[in-house]
């Protein structure tokens, strides 16, 4: 996965640098097992292939560069006389076309491929928010009908307490709604990019603010002497703060502590979230970052809306950090790194 990630970001930022990485290693097994074995047509076939893997990327002005590149070094290296430039002959002329027909082609091919795999994940992913939005905004939505059915009807009837109490119910039905939808809102937008507006400031007041939020005294923080600073989206990341917080309160016994640990390095910030639950199976550690995954079967069970971890993942990457889940023998440990200010790259 590192690879292929790493391959993705090399074909986004140095395209031509891909492009003629492509076509030299094909050139270089071409020349060594054309000097063993391989026919002239092999190495055409090899070299078509470069012009392939290359046009894969759906770039099509790197496509074409490559495939003029594969047909040159097909010239120059393999057809006799060798080590010179001959495209006078029908057939070096011929090798030439046959390269850009490939390498067009194939760009062709696989940008329209990628637009079909776009809407595809489009159209998934409207399906999976309507599927989640039917049991999860259902929920809180019943219980603020029901309270206020109730008091209406029963208004004389009810003391003063219950009414209090059906009230301050309905609010924090009307808080969880809130923070669904606003969940909602950001995975769509993390799911067709998003630009921050970043400021450079410590993280200790976006962590506090977060945990005031909650107004429980199960939340210990342990912060770091060290007021590093990073750019961040104040907003945003409090936010994902948040929600990790949440998670860990909502999967730990209820009389147990959750601790938030910030800590620092000479190049990155570490943002432990640490709970007292039974922690995650190991099938999942894999997948609770994925949008609309939770371990709620049906519409009994335990598990949340899969947003709110998926959402945190999104917020951390667009902040160039990473979120993962750390081994740990009890409970559950979710780290969020952030890089330094002073080794962002400008």
């Amino acid at each position: 996965m590192n690879f292929l990630k790493s391959v993705n970001s090399l074909i986004k930022d140095y395209p031509y640098l891909f492009g003629t990485g492509v076509v030299c290693i094909a050139g270089l097994i071409s020349f060594v097992l054309d000097n063993w074995f391989l026919s002239t047509q092999g190495v055409l076939l090899i070299l078509q292939l470069a012009v392939l893997v290359t046009a894969l990327s759906g770039n099509k002005k790197i496509a074409i560069f490559a495939g003029i590149l594969s047909g040159v070094a097909f010239n120059y290296f393999f057809t006799s006389p060798r080590f010179s430039f001959h495209m006078t002959d029908v057939n070096d002329i011929g090798n030439l076309f046959i390269f850009l027909i490939v390498a067009i082609i194939t760009s062709y091919l696989s940008a329209f491929y990628k637009e079909q795999r776009e809407a595809l994940e489009k159209a998934e992913l409207r399906a999976s928010i309507l599927m989640s939005v039917s049991h999860d905004l259902r929920t809180p939505l019943s219980t603020i009908i029901g309270t206020l059915s109730t008091m209406l009807e029963y208004e004389e009837r009810l003391p003063k307490s219950a009414k209090e109490e059906l009230l301050q119910g309905a609010l924090e039905e009307s808080h969880r709604l809130h923070r669904y939808i606003e969940n909602l809102l950001q995975a769509v937008k993390l799911q067709h990019g998003i630009k921050l507006n970043f400021i450079e400031q410590s993280v200790i007041p976006i962590i506090k603010s977060a945990v005031e939020r909650f107004n429980t005294d199960r939340i210990n923080l342990e912060l770091c002497h060290d007021y590093v600073n990073v750019n961040v989206s104040y907003t945003l990341l409090e936010q994902s703060i948040y929600n990790v917080i949440d998670n860990a309160l909502k999967y730990s016994p209820s009389d147990s502590i959750v601790s938030v640990k910030v800590s620092s390095d000479s190049h990155s910030l570490y943002i432990d979230v640490i709970d007292e639950g039974s922690g995650i199976a190991p099938e999942y550690k894999d997948k609770i970052f994925q949008l609309f995954f939770s371990s709620r079967k049906g519409d009994t069970g335990q598990g949340g809306s899969g947003i709110g971890l998926t959402v945190t993942k999104g917020i951390i990457e667009a902040h160039n950090g990473t979120v993962s889940v750390l081994p740990d023998s009890n409970g559950c440990v979710i780290r969020m790194v952030l890089p330094l200010c002073n080794k962002e790259k400008t």
